[in-house]
């Protein structure tokens, strides 16, 4: 085998082998990681179904209640027809828009106070943190924007 020579060392490939396997290697095993990690997409998971899954229990109920007033023959009111098949979410409007905003700039906030707080442990976590936190900001004053445009349109 070719020997590695340098100014002052000279190692063999089998000499760093037999060194390499002198050594142990060591993990950190951090407990509750791993139910931490669960919990938090758990969590993310049922923030985004579990409303879903009210809501589309709620029109069921309203669907049985329609049913049984349409086979007893009771009158049923064209407002509650239009309510059920139209669009549930309102119209966009510049007061819409503007809360919004708000509540982005809420969240760019909070990420830029989570990286200065950080940063009394870790000094070189706030600008990582507020790189982070321009993201939300910069929806935050496209919805204000967007809102401050809109003021003087009605729809």
């Amino acid at each position: 085998m070719a020997a590695f020579t340098g100014s002052r060392c000279q190692l063999s490939a089998s000499k760093t082998l037999d060194a390499v396997r002198g050594l142990t290697v060591t993990t950190a095993v951090v407990p509750g990681v791993g139910i931490i990690s669960r919990a938090f997409f758990a969590m993310v998971a049922a923030i985004v179904i579990v409303p879903g899954y009210f809501k589309s229990k709620e029109r069921g109920r309203l669907q049985d209640t329609l049913r049984v007033a349409i086979e007893k023959g009771a009158p049923i009111p064209p407002e509650v027809i239009t309510a059920l098949t139209s669009d549930l979410k309102p119209p966009p409007s510049p007061y819409r828009d503007l809360r919004t905003g708000l509540i982005w700039l809420g969240v760019a906030v909070g990420f830029a106070g989570l990286g200065f707080a950080v940063s009394f442990d870790e000094p070189d976590a706030l600008m990582p943190m507020l790189g982070v936190a321009s993201f939300p900001a910069f929806i935050g004053l496209a919805f204000v924007v967007i809102s401050a445009l809109g003021r003087g349109k009605t729809a």
